[in-house]
């Protein structure tokens, strides 16, 4: 007889789920998608699903791009970067062709496609800086303002004030020098686009690799399940790897559904424009407002934009994640640095997001995963801005370069 004994793993404590919050929120998404369907389409109201699952996968995942910066630059981590660039380049092997064909089953496929010039490389390095002060980046924004976080509701209020004043001045940054939209697919081919897509992303992750080897001496795992079962598709938290695997298959269903991919940062702009109208700021005289489909968003109700309707979705998925897994604490308390920071970081996100045509979402995820060569200045433009932002944060109160 061996008496070699193997301990059972440790498990978290089982989930005390938050009732009160879960039945609103899960309440919230069943009317919100039959209203929905009522008052628009049943198109509308799946990427209003679509959103709630996204919710459910960056609150669960906390799959935020801020953190997972910061921790590389900090650290020297890199599995938060690299499950970013897993979930990208699973979905540009599916989107690249998908655009290069132009349509599927009579539905027309646009990509993310923007200008390669000087605004998205100032409008970038700006969100990168602010998305480090103001605690998170456009998805991370909704999904921690979903979680209870008061300090997010600060940023997202100020995301959508930086948003709006961006598009008074987009024009004017537009004037500026630009290469013009570069799309991979349609200029090399779809396989090199894919090709050199995955080459780039992997090049990526084995140089967070290499250095994060050279300091620690090995690699980053993913860790194991913290609950027994199948309990943690409920409770949570789920592997960064396997809540990015779902975004990239959600953002491919969004393309699917919607004609083009994931996006969050217009909806902010749009959110502050229709308020700005009620308090009697002429922003339908803005030269972006008269633009065809900005225009036409003003023009109507917010449920029939499909960027708003999947942040509303985003927001009330990880509400209701959160609850299930007995997390939902709102706090009212914000210290004041952390209070300004938050103040000029929103602002910086939604200023650089409308320069840049997105954010890490529409402008770097959805972008490099359509073949759209901005979406790689975004991301070098963004990298570094936010290491700036990183070293700005102790200034504010919050941990930086020094680990606390």
């Amino acid at each position: 007889m061996s008496d070699i004994t193997v301990s059972p793993p440790k498990y978290l404590p089982p989930a005390v789920i938050d009732r009160a919050p879960a039945l609103v929120a899960g309440g919230a998404l069943l009317v919100g998608c039959l209203a929905i369907a009522h008052f628009v389409d049943l198109r509308q109201a799946a990427l209003f699903a679509v959103g709630g699952l996204l919710g459910a996968a960056l609150y669960h995942g906390s799959f935020g791009f801020t953190g997972g910066w910061r921790r590389m630059v900090v650290e020297r981590r890199g599995r938060g970067i690299r499950a970013q660039m897993l979930m990208i380049g699973v979905a540009a092997m599916a989107m690249i062709p998908l655009l290069s064909a132009g349509s599927l089953g009579g539905q027309p496929l646009v990509g993310a496609l923007a200008p390669v010039g000087v605004s998205v490389l100032i409008g970038a390095a700006m969100f990168g800086l602010g998305m480090q002060l103001g605690g998170g980046c456009g998805s991370g924004t909704l999904f921690t303002v979903g979680g209870g976080s008061s300090r997010m509701l600060v940023t997202l209020a100020f995301f959508i004030v930086g948003a709006v004043v961006g598009t008074a001045h987009l024009p004017w940054w537009l004037e500026l020098a630009s290469y013009g939209t570069i799309d991979m697919g349609r200029q090399f081919g779809t396989g090199t686009a894919i090709f050199a897509t995955l080459a780039a992303l992997g090049l990526v992750a084995l140089v967070t690799a290499l250095i994060e080897r050279r300091t620690h001496g090995d690699v980053e795992r993913e860790p194991a399940p913290s609950r027994p079962g199948w309990t943690w598709l409920l409770n949570g938290p789920w592997p960064l790897v396997g809540a990015g695997l779902l975004m990239a298959l959600l953002n491919i269903a969004t393309l699917l559904l919607a004609g083009h991919p994931w996006s969050v940062t217009f909806g902010f702009g749009l959110w502050g424009a229709k308020a700005a109208q009620v308090v009697g700021v002429p922003v339908e005289s803005w030269a972006f407002w008269n633009w065809p489909g900005p225009q036409k968003a003003l023009n109507s109700s917010v449920l029939a934009d499909v960027t708003s309707v999947m942040n509303f979705g985003i927001i009330l998925g990880a509400a209701l994640a959160a609850s299930l897994a007995g997390k939902f604490a709102p706090r009212a308390k914000i210290p004041l640095g952390s209070f300004l920071a938050a103040v000029v970081g929103g602002l910086l996100m939604g200023y650089g997001a409308r320069l840049s045509f997105g954010c890490n979402i529409g402008a770097l995820f959805s972008g490099i995963a359509s073949g759209s060569l901005h979406g790689w200045l975004w991301f070098a433009a963004a990298f570094a801005g936010s290491f700036v932002g990183i070293w700005a944060r102790p200034f504010f109160g919050l941990d930086g370069f020094a680990k606390k």
